[in-house]
């Protein structure tokens, strides 16, 4: 904003996003959701997150990169017989 020379106020009118919004993310009060971030990257024509042009969005229904349900030490035996103990 500053690079530009925007207020609040004239980002909020060429973002769409309100001006408060964007105050309470100056101040640090909230974060902006990823709508918010978009919107504000399109309005000021530069990347506020790093690098997430660069993520792989997974197909639907496919895990992310990385991620497992699976609990570290149990298998899917162990939740099976603690449930029928109970």
């Amino acid at each position: 904003m500053s690079d530009q020379g925007l207020s609040a106020n004239a980002l909020a009118r060429r973002s769409g996003v309100n001006r408060q919004v964007i105050a309470n993310v100056l101040n640090g009060t909230v974060w902006a959701d990823t709508l918010t971030v978009i919107d504000l990257e399109g309005a000021l024509g530069v990347i506020l997150w790093p690098d997430h042009v660069q993520w792989r969005i997974p197909a639907a229904g496919e895990a992310p990169e990385g991620y497992s349900d699976e609990v570290e030490g149990t298998s899917a035996s162990d939740s099976s017989a603690s449930n029928n103990a109970g």
